[in-house]
């Protein structure tokens, strides 16, 4: 075994390598000395014949590596060579060196981050049963492609389709913990009993819900999520069977969700209860809150469980024509319901991540085009010292390797830095929604996306320089060094490199563009009432407690009173829904005194306090706002918004006629003593729909958001406001205490707008950079091939300014040909981003022009540094050195 293991030694070349060199010299030299002594014996001279043996021996180093090869593994010991040779050439050049990794580490790193935001979002699969056979299940109407299903709907749903295995419901609602230190408002799910069972999920601890324990006289049971079971009872293992109180109501805990489940619907809720409809709207066919989950059958498409539920839609139409009429079905993949809005965006961005990129890497390939070019004497001697050209490439093939190796292991830390970053720009309230971000960070498949992009930088890197090298003639290299016909082809590529560089330059920065006008006007859209100086918090009231008739009200009437008293308070309103939230919670109103065909006139509801549009600073156009002695007690009275004027009452007054719902029930009349200008509802970028604004007094709601204006910091006046709110009840749940422009200003829509226009705009930044250095490089590289034509133009009686001219046209050709080519692509991909823009086409003049005038004006400031420098030679020393 030991003598296997030296012979191995051996034959790697890994041992005893001064020695085998020294016996490798005394066996050519033996081998020399008997060619020699034979020509000696032919009657040659002694310098003839020592130069006839080794033009035998086919050269000394040939024969050396021959040997060695025959001692060793060819392949480790060159690799080793080229390593070392390769690590010691980018030693002389640290400057490069480090340019070029640092270059493909920002853009390997800032690909490889938005690469991870895309392979957790839209590659990963969801983490259920079977995930794939999952599909959301909703209603749909004209205005709301993905309508929420009332419970009369879903149970027939349920008992009519032939294409699932199984379907069922949730909804989100918050729930009062009670707790030692008072009432804690926190978030919830009712679900149907079968919910778990369809997404595959079972708890780590206890049991799932049984069926039949989500009807009305179920019992009230509840399972809590890991990190509740942990955070709010210590994670006790004893927690099966214990009692929860939710909103007044005891619940047993029968089960403890698994660590890693996640439901993005959900927003993180913490308790799961049975779905028990009773009361309300869940009895009612036409009050809509529930969405849908279902499992495909087996052999069942998304297409065709589609068209089965749209039948059974319009079968439900037919039967209840009042509540159902226009009521559609939706059947989508349950992931693409989970991503929602992001898919675009994740994919805008890694598109422009692959673009900067692109660029790192042609300026990577210039730099070592430059390089190689630099050294193509030392290439030239080589060839002629005898190495083979495979050598040669192998050398190159080794150094680009080198350069990736290290750029890419620092394209993983740029990479978890980054995605690090962009997950703490995420607003908390939209991060809810994104469960599946949690633990974002560099893993497998991020790991394997950089081999592979690290696979194909080499693969750019090794052609670059092979181009030049395939170029290089031998004596034409020792002649001249850098000035043949290879310094042209360099230029020429040079060139083609750089208008690449300067178009994608001019898409990311027509991108940038785009996304920060479409941002400007998002956050520039017309509200309805002014978001300045006003502070809101919202409040929940036990239910139990405030059920008797007038209780809510009053409590509302408290609050605002407490709320009015506080230093720097202007106005306060109270409101069901907060203003620029959704298009949703809505109703169907019917006219009194107009034909009635059954259609369904649908409308945004919003229960209001007296003072709340005033506070908001919303105009009146006619009529007047509540009053306060409005309340359960006096005829029903409603204010609504000018898109419900102009779309039912166009050339009319609407103030003093009246509304109901769709069967004009005595209940439901109100009349209309008020138009107010369009409230923004919805979100920045949804139309405004029509609104009706009723009394909060008349319809009584103890879960609703207090609005102050304030003359002082509204920052500052939440704290007092919260203390005022508590004082009222101590058993109110508070929460959501923002300042309402703020909020604006992070919602959804402008969020997604910020960030894309911010990540887009710092590629672009980094692009620009980039592509103006190129120029740059390749500018300053012809001008100094055309030292002696220029000394020779200026000895003529040529003028520095026609020097200047010379250099400027060269450079303003390919700057030109990089901003047309990039204006097109720019077109392509704003047409491709539509969707993603605001109030702003993709081919906006304003945009195009201000991004080809930027791009324009940096190439013009970096070719007139070489431009400078060519014109002040001087053209004695330039002809004398040439």
């Amino acid at each position: 075994m030991r003598a296997l293991r030296r012979t191995l030694a051996r034959w790697l070349g890994l041992v005893r390598k001064d020695a085998r060199e020294r016996d490798l010299a005394a066996e050519i030299d033996s081998h020399l000395a008997l060619h020699v002594d034979d020509n000696l014996r032919r009657g040659l001279p002694p310098d003839e014949a020592r130069r006839q043996a080794l033009l035998a021996l086919g050269g000394l180093e040939a024969m050396k590596e021959t040997y060695r090869d025959q001692g060793t593994v060819p392949v480790v010991e060159h690799t080793i060579q080229d390593v070392r040779l390769a690590l010691r050439q980018l030693a002389k050049n640290p400057g490069l060196a480090a340019t070029a990794i640092l270059v493909l580490a920002l853009g390997l790193g800032g690909c490889l981050a938005v690469f991870g935001f895309v392979e957790a979002a839209l590659l990963r699969p969801l983490p259920y049963r079977d995930p794939a056979r999952l599909v959301a299940v909703t209603e749909s109407l004209a205005q709301m492609p993905r309508a929420n299903l009332s419970v009369d709907d879903y149970k027939d749903w349920k008992r009519l389709n032939t294409v699932f295995t199984s379907l069922d419901v949730y909804n989100g609602r918050g729930y009062m913990l009670a707790t030692a230190a008072g009432p804690v408002l926190v978030s919830g799910m009712r679900v149907s009993d079968g919910f778990f069972r369809t997404l595959g999920v079972s708890p780590i601890l206890g049991r799932d819900f049984a069926p039949g324990e989500d009807l009305p006289s179920g019992p009230r049971l509840t399972l809590v999520t890991y990190r509740a079971w942990q955070e709010r009872f210590a994670g006790n293992p004893k927690i099966v069977g214990t009692s929860v109180n939710l909103s007044g109501t005891a619940h047993t805990i029968i089960g403890v969700l698994p660590r890693t489940f996640q439901f993005a619907p959900s927003e993180s809720a913490e308790f799961w209860t049975p779905l028990h409809p009773e009361g309300g709207c869940d009895l009612r066919r036409s009050c809509h809150g529930l969405n849908g989950v279902a499992r495909l059958k087996d052999g069942v498409t998304v297409q065709e469980s589609l068209a089965a539920m749209k039948l059974i839609a319009a079968q439900l139409e037919k039967q209840y024509p009042d509540s159902n009429k226009g009521q559609g079905a939706t059947v989508e993949p349950l992931a693409d319901v989970i991503v929602g809005d992001i898919r675009p965006t994740l994919w805008l961005l890694l598109g422009g991540a692959g673009l900067l990129l692109l660029i790192a890497c042609v300026n990577v390939v210039s730099l070592l085009l430059l390089r190689t070019e630099a050294r193509r004497r030392e290439l030239s001697v080589r060839l002629a010292l005898g190495a083979s050209r495979g050598r040669i490439v192998r050398h190159f093939v080794t150094e680009a390797a080198v350069l990736v190796v290290v750029g890419a292991g620092l394209a993983l830390v740029v990479a978890q830095l980054g995605m690090r970053l962009l997950v703490g720009l995420i607003p908390s309230e939209l991060m809810l929604t994104l469960p599946f971000l949690d633990g974002l960070g560099v893993n497998g498949a991020v790991a394997a996306c950089a081999a592979g992009l690290a696979l194909l930088s080499l693969v750019a890197f090794a052609l670059g320089p092979l181009f030049v090298h395939a170029a290089t003639d031998v004596r034409e290299g020792m002649a001249d060094g850098a000035r043949g016909a290879s310094g042209h082809a360099w230029r020429r590529l040079g060139a083609k490199l750089v208008v690449v560089e300067l178009a994608t330059a001019m898409v990311l920065l027509a991108g940038a563009g785009l996304l920060g006008r479409s941002l400007h006007r998002l956050l520039n859209v017309e509200l309805g009432f002014r978001p300045d100086h006003l502070a809101m918090v919202r409040v929940a009231a036990p239910g139990a407690r405030f059920d008797q008739p007038g209780a809510a009200a009053r409590l509302a009437r408290d609050v605002e009173r407490q709320a009015a008293r506080l230093p720097g308070v202007t106005a306060v309103g109270l409101t069901s829904v907060l203003p620029v939230s959704f298009n949703g919670n809505t109703t169907w109103i019917r006219f009194v005194g107009r034909p009635y065909n059954g259609e369904h006139n649908e409308v945004n509801q919003r229960d209001v306090s007296p003072g709340y549009l005033a506070a908001l600073g919303a105009r009146l156009v006619a009529g007047r706002y509540f009053t306060d002695a409005e309340d359960s007690t006096k005829p029903k009275v409603v204010v609504i918004n000018q898109a419900l004027a102009r779309l039912y009452f166009p050339n009319q007054d609407p103030v003093g006629q009246r509304i109901g719902d769709t069967s004009l029930s005595k209940a439901s009349i109100t009349e209309i003593v008020g138009v107010v200008d369009d409230v923004r509802e919805g979100a920045l970028n949804q139309e405004i729909w029509p609104a009706v604004y009723l009394p909060i007094a008349q319809s009584p709601d103890t879960d609703f958001a207090v609005v102050v204006r304030t003359t002082q910091d509204p920052g500052a006046i939440i704290p007092s406001l919260t203390a005022a709110i508590r004082g009222v009840d101590r058993d109110l749940g508070i929460f959501g205490e923002a300042v309402l422009a703020q909020r604006i200003a992070s919602s959804p829509a402008a969020y997604l707008q910020r960030s894309s226009a911010w990540l887009v705009g710092s590629f672009a930044a980094v692009a620009l950079v980039l592509g103006v250095v190129g120029l740059y490089g390749v500018v300053a590289y012809s001008a100094g091939q055309r030292t002696r034509e220029m000394g020779v133009r200026m000895a003529l009686g040529a003028g520095r300014a026609s020097v200047y001219r010379l250099i400027l046209r060269e450079a303003g050709g390919l700057a030109l040909v990089g901003i047309v080519v990039g204006l097109i692509g720019a077109v392509a991909v704003g047409t491709l981003m539509r969707k993603l823009l605001f109030d702003t086409p993709p081919w906006d003049a304003p945009t195009l022009i201000a991004v080809a005038s930027l791009l324009a004006g940096a190439a013009l400031v970096a070719s007139l540094i070489p431009a400078r420098r060519a014109a002040r030679v001087d053209p004695i020393h330039a002809l004398r050195t040439e």
